[in-house]
């Protein structure tokens, strides 16, 4: 597998303004993937109240629902909110600030949409099998989305050299450090 070139994003030539730019266009172009998907979820939560067989679910059961049409709704909002603030700050000259903040929005979307899924999941698999089987399907979920979507990135985040392969000066990143010594080391 090839190494990350740490002069990969220097060798861009943009100005921090033409960073800024791509990045928001990048997270809201990712936004828009994840919505179209949450958005089917989250109709399918809202009409499942509707069916006859609603009534019928165990105390368990509509816990689960509830919780999960917490998290769609929390997806949601987390979701649309780098969107509300582009429109609101639009023309502001904060582009800088906005791409930080739709960042961590993105973030905390994409956990409550971790915990959507693995709601859907439980709650379906409850009504339809056996609960050693709910069990089963339930945790093939919650290991998917915990290896997939957070320890693999963060392995190969630290294997490119601890946080990042750059030393991020814009604060872009909630996870690193603002400051960065000569060997990478955080400095406080």
């Amino acid at each position: 597998m090839a190494q990350a070139d740490p002069t990969a994003e220097a060798e861009r030539h943009e100005t921090e303004p033409e960073r800024d730019d791509r990045n928001l266009i990048e997270i809201l172009q990712e936004a828009r993937v994840v919505q179209t998907g949450v958005q089917i979820l989250f109709g399918f939560l809202l009409a499942a109240t509707f069916e006859p067989k609603f009534s019928t679910l165990s105390s368990f059961q509509k816990a689960v629902y509830l919780g999960t049409l917490v998290s769609a709704a929390a997806t949601l909002i987390m979701l649309t909110a780098p969107i509300a603030w582009h429109r609101i700050l639009f023309r502001q000259g904060d582009k800088e600030h906005l791409v930080q903040v739709a960042n961590r929005f993105m973030l905390v979307g994409l956990t409550t949409m971790g915990l959507t899924s693995i709601g859907v999941v439980m709650l379906l698999s409850d009504i339809a099998f056996s609960p050693w089987l709910t069990a089963l399907v339930t945790t093939v979920a919650v290991l998917a989305c915990a290896v997939l979507w957070y320890l693999l990135p963060l392995t190969r985040r630290r294997k490119l050299g601890g946080s990042s392969t750059l030393p991020d000066p814009h604060g872009l990143d909630p996870v690193l450090p603002d400051r960065f010594d000569a060997d990478r080391k955080a400095v406080s």
